[in-house]
């Protein structure tokens, strides 16, 4: 018996160095390539704190018409959202007057009329938003090459792979915040340094948080101080990323409060169902030998 304890004991001592002798060799290996990564983004994104996550969460519409106050001064010069109509905008909180005067302040190309002829006219509620360029080919040509993609429903879209075991975690924390949390951590990620002998090609930007690889055409969008807001909250560019961070999500899916509401009370049908199904059982078959 001592004899087999000892060998096992010496097999978890060897087990236990080569393990060590791997994890040494993996955090080289992976220092070596710091420069030259196998993976992206290179760094995950942060986590963060939405008021809409979670079973019960609820969009918090103050911070909503800040990040509609964000991608109108900034995004909306490249982006488009154009399944977005301005009459949605009710959900965040603004009144039918509100939504036709900012619906107003857009120009749109329609037509034709009477006489065959396209013409501009200012925006309706039923309108969408308009997009900064009349055609792709003319965006990728005004942006270096890569067309901005679509922004309404780029916080669904975008998203980290979270991997075993987090995304078992996920189906019961109700995780799905990736979309907000990728794009608040991309557009804060702007001011980190390369690591030595990183190549980053010539007219792109490093950004650790980058999906597709080392660097994107965007230039940093936003700084300190350049929106501002009305309501007193921070005029910075982590508040900035935040706030239309939550919009998109809001812009994706405006009935995620209703659809959580929903689901809850189904949930609650089928636990008072059960109860009552199982009620019924044993009252039917108590009189029957079993």
């Amino acid at each position: 018996m001592k004899k087999i304890l000892s060998s096992l004991a010496l097999l978890g001592l060897v087990a236990a160095g080569m393990g060590a002798a791997s994890t040494g060799a993996s955090a080289q290996e992976e220092a070596h390539n710091e420069a030259a990564p196998t993976h992206f983004p290179i760094h995950e994104p942060k986590e963060m704190d939405w008021s809409f996550a979670g079973p019960f969460g609820t969009y918090d519409k103050a911070q909503l018409q800040r990040g509609l106050k964000v991608y109108k001064e900034v995004c909306s010069a490249c982006h488009s959202m154009n399944l977005v109509a301005f009459r949605t905008l009710e959900g965040l909180g603004y009144s039918d007057a509100q939504i036709k005067t900012l619906a107003a302040e857009y120009t749109i190309h329609d037509g034709p009329n009477d006489a065959g002829d396209m013409f501009d006219r200012p925006g309706k509620p039923s309108d969408h938003f308009p997009a900064p360029f009349p055609n792709v080919e003319a965006a990728a040509a005004a942006n270096g090459g890569a067309a901005p993609p679509d922004m309404s429903l780029l916080a669904k879209a975008r998203g980290v792979e979270r991997g075993f075991p987090r995304f078992v975690f996920d189906i019961f924390t109700q995780y799905a915040q990736g979309g907000p949390d990728y794009i608040h951590s991309l557009l804060t990620g702007y001011d980190q340094q390369p690591p030595s002998g990183m190549v980053i090609p010539e007219g792109t930007y490093y950004n650790p948080y980058f999906l597709s690889g080392v660097s994107l055409k965007m230039p940093k969008p936003l700084s300190d101080g350049q929106v501002t807001y009305d309501d007193g909250a921070p005029q910075t560019v982590d508040q900035y990323s935040r706030d239309v961070s939550a919009f998109l999500m809001w812009a994706a899916e405006p009935h995620l409060e209703d659809r959580k509401k929903t689901g809850f009370r189904v949930l609650v049908f089928l636990l008072l169902f059960g109860a009552l199904v199982y009620l019924t059982k044993r009252k039917v078959w108590a009189g029957v030998a079993h």
